[in-house]
């Protein structure tokens, strides 16, 4: 692709979203403009050095720097003015709230309004609540009375694989005018071949808020099947697997942790957008309460299980911190696991709890809590504790020599495993050794 035709871009928020999207663009020949407040990230980001775990992301970044095809700034005033203007900005919730945040939606439109010329096109990629594209974003640039194009083309890319999937998803473009899904589709076209033009902005927003909120429900019923089966004594592993088995109608998830940044927030926001409109969505918000009260349902088992064996206080390692292992994250953002840690430490049945993840960096891990001890190995780790914690899915934990682990751990010590990480390894080694989600009885009877 000849460098020289392609369109100038600036995207504002160099978080996940911005970052990957800001190199995949670059490395298709686009001229890209970088904007992020922190200057830690800027500073790295125009080093080659991405600040977030991802593959493939740190060599494509490395390349785009050098040949100068992406360059970040703290703002728009250090950066030519550009045919296109991308918002990645992040949505989360008010803390203490179910209602997702605007402000920095407000203020990356007030930047662009501030910088965009005649004939551009502004790109709303953001998790939003339905309505924002039109209702938020389009009244400030109405103001500066320029005239431009405006579409919303959310992300859906997988964390761990979002390199490979910005170029094969399809990338939903929902243009306020035709002219502007033809100015939309014409930038994401150079990352894929397949293009989904749909009604209105609003309808892209559905479709990022309905696709997470789906996944959500369907995790929950996994959960739901998990209490059920703990409350027969029946296990819930066995059911889940062997009843999809050749049975191409039943596909019922795993139970475990349900979390990260889009499923802890998106079927919030999705509830949040029809507040008022005389609808009450009964399936999505019984989801949420599903997932959200599991770490304290667990750990209330966890503790029980510890104290029939003895009297506490009990050591415990909490092994996975990241939000999920598989594709590999170091992404703490809605990670369930830290929910089970504070669930762990309002038991006050935990004399220490020490924590393990091979992913994520030691500031990081340190600065959770500093009621924590955390380690650089696993194995160092599980020494003289009483219970091992697994609460995320990364490869490392499928390959565990659980004979092994035990072996230094306290007498009577056990793994709780989230994942079902261990699941199929023989009963004899299991037994009385290992219990996951939806199995608190069987291996222990």
């Amino acid at each position: 692709m000849d460098a020289r035709k392609a369109p100038n871009v600036v995207i504002i928020g160099l978080g996940y979203v911005g970052l990957t999207l800001s190199v995949a663009l670059a490395r298709r020949g686009v001229q890209v403009y970088g904007i992020e407040k922190r200057p830690d990230v800027v500073e790295k980001t125009n080093a080659g050095v991405p600040h977030f775990a991802e593959v493939g992301l740190k060599a494509a970044l490395a390349d785009v720097v050098k040949k100068g095809r992406f360059v970040a700034s703290t703002t728009t005033r250090d950066v030519p003015q550009a045919a296109y203007y991308i918002i990645t900005v992040g949505t989360p919730l008010y803390p203490g709230s179910h209602e997702p945040r605007l402000d920095m939606i407000e203020e990356a439109t007030r930047e662009v309004a501030e910088h965009f010329t005649e004939g551009a096109t502004v790109i709303l990629r953001s998790t939003v609540r339905i309505g924002t594209t039109t209702g938020v974003v389009k009244p400030i640039l109405d103001r500066t009375g320029v005239a431009y194009h405006l579409a919303m083309c959310p992300e859906r890319t997988l964390e761990g694989d979002a390199m490979r999937e910005l170029i094969n998803l399809p990338q939903i473009i929902g243009g306020e005018t035709p002219d502007a899904s033809d100015a939309a589709a014409a930038l994401f076209s150079r990352l894929t071949h397949t293009i989904v033009r749909v009604a209105s902005p609003e309808t892209a927003e559905m479709i990022k808020l309905v696709d997470n909120t789906s996944r959500d429900v369907h995790f929950a019923f996994a959960n739901e099947v998990a209490r059920a089966c703990d409350a027969l004594g029946i296990n819930a592993n066995d059911v889940i697997r062997y009843g999809k088995l050749g049975y191409a109608r039943t596909n019922v998830a795993a139970p475990g942790l349900v979390g990260g940044p889009c499923l802890e927030k998106d079927p919030h926001i999705l509830l949040s957008s029809v507040s008022g409109k005389g609808v009450n969505l009964e399936i999505t918000a019984a989801s949420r309460l599903v997932n959200e009260r599991q770490p304290a349902e667990t750990v209330g088992s966890l503790v029980d299980r510890l104290r029939a064996r003895r009297p506490g206080p009990f050591k415990a390692v909490v092994a996975g911190l990241a939000f999920k292992g598989r594709p590999e994250t170091d992404d703490l953002r809605g990670s369930m696991s830290l929910h089970v840690i504070r669930e762990m430490m309002g038991t006050e049945q935990f004399s220490e709890i020490r924590v393990y993840d091979g992913v994520v960096p030691m500031d990081h891990i340190r600065a959770i809590s500093s009621g924590l001890t955390p380690y650089e190995t696993l194995a160092a780790a599980c020494e003289g504790a009483d219970v091992l914690v697994i609460a995320n899915n990364h490869p490392e934990y499928s390959k565990i020599d659980l004979e092994k682990i035990i072996a230094t751990m306290s007498h009577d010590a056990f793994v709780y495993d989230y994942w079902n990480n261990l699941s199929e390894m023989p009963a004899e080694v299991l037994e009385n050794r290992y219990v996951t989600v939806g199995n608190l009885v069987g291996r222990f009877q």
